[in-house]
This record gives structure tokens, sequence and C-alpha cells, in this order.
């Protein structure tokens, strides 16, 4: 029987707030703030869900007629496929699956700060050290169709995660031991998300993304710690999480959220996410930090820079964007990238950097898009430091040299 009302909590220094109420009537999503939080002054999505009484109502149909702020803590791709096919496992026709099931099965184990009650379901898992190689195989399997193994485990420590490539949410000590993520933080391990390759990618995915988050911090982009971990049969890329200090979580917005801008599609111009971060946080050091991750992805090849793919972090009740993730190469849709540069998606350059900085008065525009450029400039030497396979290194380093 699919789920009619959730109760939404924000968690905010170990306090548990309460937000509101989702009501699901025919097929209509309803949203109203609870008095108390009205109260606040917490702007939890300031453009789509402001802070006033009443019924909201959302008037478009981008995330299934779910606000953006609450479909931030749903998963897409990889996550979604685990939570779907274990829903209906349970008896629920996949039509007849709301968001506010879907929420209500991710609970108090999603992304950012917010939680949902009632829980659909608590999956028990044994707490017992991870074997990545055993998950990765068994993703793979799952995404050919071939196999449930390991499901209910992968459900409970993945089902949360957006992205298409499979992953798992985990907590990771100095010594790379691993351990379940749902559970009260162990001492001396840190929450870490930990990706695995999907049908399609290269058994060298994971070293690569640890390369780019290499030259990014390099680039002095703000980057989470990252870990490139060795199994027996590969090598797997994992983040530390930027939703979580300690075990106090941190509310979390994506610019698809924030906007309902779609993220399957391209949609946005850096020239939209460099007004849109002033704006939101009214510090032109947070726009800085937007001005050289667009320089990064256009000299590093990252054309996978959609919406969903952008986020901000809100702490003590001021906006600030969020430590970059998904750094990778790609080829884009269409061989373009999802955020365009003034208009072009295709082959964006330095000259489209220069205006973009003219525009918005980044000061210093032309010595940061030369210091980002030198250092991507290097990426034979990163790719030697983690022996990256020849072909893979062939394939990245033949489009990084067409922007010279």
């Amino acid at each position: 029987m699919s789920i009619k009302l959730v109760n939404v909590f924000l968690h905010q220094n170990n306090y548990k707030l309460s937000v509101g109420k989702l009501a699901y009537k025919e097929r209509v999503i309803y949203f109203e703030y609870d008095k108390e939080f009205l109260k606040s002054a917490i702007e939890l999505s300031p453009y789509k869900v402001p802070l006033k009484s009443g019924i909201h109502l959302c008037e478009d149909t981008m995330f299934e007629g779910l606000f953006g702020v609450f479909a931030d803590s749903l998963p897409d791709g990889w996550g979604r496929l685990l939570l779907d096919r274990h829903l209906m496992s349970k008896g629920l026709k996949f039509s007849e699956i709301t968001p506010l099931d879907r929420l209500s099965y991710i609970g108090p184990f999603g992304i950012g700060a917010l939680s949902y009650e009632p829980v659909y379901e608590d999956i028990q898992i044994e707490a017992e050290a991870i074997v990545l190689d055993k998950l990765a195989n068994s993703s793979l399997k799952i995404l050919k169709g071939t196999s449930g193994e390991f499901l209910d485990t992968l459900l409970a420590i993945g089902g949360s995660s957006s992205g298409a490539r499979p992953k798992v949410m985990v907590q990771i000590n100095q010594e790379d031991l691993i351990l379940h993520s749902n559970q009260t933080l162990h001492a001396g391990y840190e929450h870490y998300l930990v990706k695995f390759p999907s049908v399609t990618d290269s058994k060298d995915i994971g070293i690569l993304e640890y390369i780019y988050s290499l030259m990014a911090r390099d680039a002095k982009i703000c980057m989470p710690a990252t870990k490139l971990l060795h199994g027996k049969i590969n090598c797997y890329f994992a983040v530390k999480r930027f939703d979580r200090e300690g075990d106090n979580r941190i509310h979390l917005h994506s610019v698809a959220g924030l906007v309902h801008s779609d993220f399957r599609l391209p949609s946005l111009d850096y020239d939209d996410l460099l007004t849109l971060t002033l704006h939101l946080t009214k510090d032109v050091n947070e726009q800085l930090k937007m001005f050289r991750l667009a320089c990064f992805n256009l000299f590093s090849h990252n054309r996978d820079d959609h919406a969903k793919n952008f986020s901000f972090i809100l702490e003590s009740n001021h906006w600030k964007l969020s430590p970059a993730y998904d750094l990778t190469f790609s080829y884009g849709p269409g061989g373009e990238h999802s955020t365009t540069y003034l208009g072009e998606g295709k082959n964006p350059t330095n000259e489209h950097l220069r205006k973009l900085a003219k525009k918005h008065s980044i000061k210093d525009g032309d010595s940061i898009i030369h210091e980002i450029k030198n250092v991507v400039d290097n990426f034979q030497q990163y790719a030697k430091s983690v022996e990256l396979s020849n072909t893979v290194y062939k394939d990245v380093s033949s489009n990084l040299k067409v922007l010279k």
C-alpha cells in the first residue's frame, strides 16, 4: 500500500527539527511547513519553497510533482534501480510507486540533512567488513539483470545515492578498513562514498576519477578527501562525504533541485551558474570558486557537467558552494558540455572563459585560466603516478590536446 503522508525533519547540530508534512492525493503532492519551523528563519529552498505559511503546490512535473529540495533526497540512476526493484518485490506495481514511497524508504539515510517518516522498511545488514570486489561484481550482475545477489546489502548502503554508476556509502579508517555506513560512526572512521564501474565503463574508471581529484585539488578547486582503494580484482574511487561532519548532517541542495533544472538535458550555462552563486551566497569568493570549476571542467574535458553535479550547502544559515564532485573525463551529451559557456557547448575556448570573467567582474581571470590549464597540461605525470592504463591515457590525453 502506498504512503499518503510523510513527515519531514531537518537534522542540525544533533537536533531533529520538524520541518513539515508532504501529502499525496489523486497524483498530486502537497507540502506545508510546521508553524514552529516557520519561526526558525531557515530557508531550505529559497526559490521554490520559500519559508511561508499555507499549502505549497509544485506547479511543474520536473520531479514527478515533488519539490526539488525533497527530490534531492531521492536516488536516481543506480540507487533508484535498486529501490524500485525492492519495492516491486514487496508487491508494489512500478506504476504505483510514488515519490512519497521512495522518501519513506530512504527515511533517515538519505544524503544531506533531511529525513522522512514513517520509514517504509528497515533492512538489517550484518555489521561486518565490506569486500569491495564482491559488491562491485554483484552490482554488474544486477545491472545486467542476471542476478540479485547482495541486493539488500547494496540497497541498504547504496539505495539513496545519486548518479548512474553503482556506488555504496561506507565508513573508512586510515588503514582503509571499510564498514557499512548505516550505523553510528565508529571511532577513527569517516563517512565515504565508493564508486564501482558500470557495464559500459573501463575498469580504470576509478583510477581516472582519482587522478581528476588530484588535478582539481592542485588547481585550487575545493575538493573533499579522496582515496584509491585497491581490491584484489580492481581499484575503486572513494570520496569523503561533505554532507557529514562526523555524524552531524549538513543540508545539501543541488542546482537541479534548487531551480528545477532538468539535469537529464543540457539546460544551463556557466553564465547562469555564476549569477546564481552570487545571488544565493552573497559572496564573491563563492562565485570565484564556481569560475574555477568552470575553467577546470573545460580544460579537463569533463562534459558531464549537468545541473545535479553542482550543489550548495547550508551552514549556520548561510549558503556556500559545495566542494566539487563527479569530476572526470567524459564526452557529454552528443559530445557537448551539459552546461554551456556563453551558449557554446561543442568547442568552448579560453576566450569564452575570459568573456565570462569580464561579464562577472572576476578579478585575475586570465591568471586563473592560465593556472588551471597548466595543471591539466600535466595530466601525463598524474597518469604515471597511479599507473593508468595506456589505452585510457591515450583516449583522454588526445582530447585534452585539442585545447592546446
